[in-house]
């Protein structure tokens, strides 16, 4: 669902505007499996960061992605960021090596 608003799963900031995200990709074969609901910075930068394969073999809750190296970063900073503030990403130099 989109275009609501809530607090980030992830993040968890108050009055972000949510997107759904597979915690299974669904390419991965979690088309009807558990989703998440995260802010539009949290879930790019999830899929800037991991292949669908890694997300489905080893990051498929929340607790798991919130406790792994790569995004804790991202995190303590953009839990200091507005919930409405506009955020760019680019792919990590890792990610843009990996094939999805």
């Amino acid at each position: 669902m989109k275009g609501q608003t809530g607090t980030c799963e992830l993040c968890l900031r108050e009055g972000a505007r949510l997107t759904e995200h597979h915690l299974i990709p669904r390419e991965e074969g979690g088309t009807h499996l558990e989703t998440g609901m995260l802010c539009s910075p949290c879930h790019r930068q999830i899929h800037n960061l991991y292949t669908n394969q890694e997300l489905a073999l080893r990051l498929g809750t929340i607790e798991r992605l919130r406790d792994d190296e790569k995004i804790k970063k991202f995190l303590k900073w953009i839990k200091k960021q507005p919930a409405t503030a506009s955020v760019k990403m680019k792919k990590s130099n890792e990610r843009k090596r990996k094939r999805r």
